[in-house]
């Protein structure tokens, strides 16, 4: 299957996007709420609940904007590399945990997004009460996985 007919089915099959795909298809976290369903052998995430999007995409927003200087990365609005988005979901994840549970060490899993999500807004009030100098260290801190080099080439 070529691209374009992947994109296109994708956006038919998929009417409710999980905004944490990536992390949750690279095993970086897991959700509830989230569905994969499997085109031409490519796998994709889709959330079950429409207000559920609505916070975990506000929360990345909030997330991004705060992590622009961990990011070296001043436009908020362009698509970001894999390698970038990884760090805001996975990494805003982990920190969003050590801020909830400090005297725990930091996950390298998060089980639940919306778990997640929820216990903030009942700790700290709401999503822009986040404690973000802490969450930006996890952010700064998370490398995604190494690239392996083969010999030979």
């Amino acid at each position: 299957m070529d691209n374009d007919a992947f994109r296109t089915t994708y956006r038919a099959v998929n009417e409710r996007f999980c905004p944490y795909e990536k992390s949750i298809l690279t095993n970086g976290c897991g959700c509830a709420l989230a569905q994969k369903f499997c085109i031409a052998e490519r796998e994709g995430v889709q959330c079950s609940d429409e207000a559920a999007q609505a916070t975990c995409l506000h929360l990345l927003d909030l997330l991004r904007q705060q992590a622009r200087f961990a990011l070296k990365s001043t436009d908020t609005q362009a698509a970001l590399p894999h390698a970038k988005a990884m760090r805001i979901q996975v990494g805003g994840l982990r920190g969003i945990r050590a801020a909830l549970a400090p005297e725990e060490p930091v996950p390298n899993f998060v089980e639940d997004v919306r778990a997640t999500v929820l216990d903030a807004i009942r700790t700290f009030g709401s999503l822009e009460q986040l404690p973000f100098p802490l969450v930006m260290q996890q952010i700064a801190a998370y490398q995604g996985r190494k690239r392996i080099r083969r010999r030979g080439k």
